[in-house]
């Protein structure tokens, strides 16, 4: 920007000249993700996104915002940034998807303690591969340089996203019925939840810790730090092949908290956790914190980030189709009668 800079500002610890660097280095990731209906690039005042309904009755518009908690304390004392911004993506196009709304575009907010260009421009990256891989566009963001707020190395990510779906199509759970089968997709990890609990059982304070080789041949940090998957695509291709009728997005709160809110009143969902091999994570967790079973599930994925419900006859395909969309699935539980909610045995 031309003539934009004060040095009594930058005397007071904001540098607005970093702050264009940084719009600068991240336009190649943002302009990855465009897609028809964007109107206008990073740097206005608004992003301006084009909707097209051509194929729609009724468009109903579905909103979600998140961010990625205290997971962001391991990308620091890791220096690694460029992950960060895919779990903010998936924080909130997974859960609009639960609907059965296709994201649309996506916008980030991030606070830093000092803007590094090159720092920020990483953590957009992120940013930027979560988008293209949920099929939906970043079309702005503001990046805030907090000196005094908090330290200069430390910041925190949020996001929003909006996605559209037609409303006879809005995934509600009217249809669930007794029989029908839960399908689990599988997780990458711990992905953003819980992860206040993981720090204080594995006294994660320093780099040092999270160098420890695990049996799986991967450090602590790199299994900690793996992003959350992004389960859009994959249940777009079962959305339009098979009758999805409950999603549900595994996250704060566990399986105990998240299955049932995707299930009528009246009926439970039954969990067989045998069904599938939870990662070697979670079976960590438990051992070093001594952490009961029922807090286990009331806390984690425990390997499972997303469950379906579909008809009993077509479970097996349901499984397949996600399968060749790129997602490892299961058939883990069935819809029984009751008030208790889920039942995990």
């Amino acid at each position: 920007m031309k003539n934009s800079f004060s040095e009594s500002y930058k005397a007071a610890g904001v540098d607005v000249t970093a702050g264009y660097e940084g719009v600068r280095l991240m336009k190649k990731d943002v302009e990855r993700t465009n897609i028809p209906g964007v109107l206008t690039g990073i740097g206005g005042f608004g992003g301006l996104f084009q909707l097209d309904i051509a194929d729609m009755k009724e468009p109903v518009l579905v909103s979600g915002t998140d961010g990625v908690g205290t997971k962001l304390k391991l990308a620091m004392l890791m220096d690694k940034h460029d992950t960060i911004g895919i779990d903010a993506v998936a924080m909130c196009v997974n859960d609009i998807i639960c609907c059965g709304a296709k994201p649309l575009y996506f916008l980030d907010y991030i606070a830093i303690g000092k803007n590094v260009p090159e720092k920020v421009a990483a953590i957009v990256k992120g940013v930027a591969d979560g988008c293209v891989q949920s099929g939906c566009a970043l079309i702005g963001g503001e990046t805030a340089e907090h000196p005094g707020m908090m330290p200069e190395d430390e910041y925190d990510i949020a996001g929003y996203s909006t996605g559209v779906v037609d409303k006879s199509k809005i995934i509600d759970n009217s249809t669930v019925k007794e029989g029908d089968i839960i399908i689990g997709l599988a997780s990458t990890g711990v992905h953003s939840n819980g992860f206040s609990l993981v720090r204080k059982v594995f006294n994660i304070n320093s780099k040092e810790v999270l160098d420890e080789v695990l049996p799986t041949g991967k450090t602590l940090g790199e299994t900690l730090l793996t992003p959350t998957k992004i389960y859009v695509k994959p249940i777009l291709e079962l959305i339009s092949k098979k009758n999805v009728k409950a999603i549900s997005h595994i996250t704060g709160g566990g399986f105990n908290e998240n299955v049932p809110r995707s299930l009528p009143d009246g009926f439970t969902a039954k969990i067989t956790k045998h069904s599938y091999e939870v990662p070697y994570i979670f079976k960590h967790l438990q051992e070093v914190g001594n952490i009961s079973e029922h807090d286990m599930y009331n806390t984690f994925n425990m390997g499972i980030g997303m469950t379906v419900v579909v008809d009993k006859d077509d479970a097996d395909e349901a499984v397949q189709i996600l399968r060749n969309a790129g997602v490892e699935s299961y058939c883990i539980g069935e819809i029984i009668k009751g008030d208790e909610g889920i039942i995990i045995e």
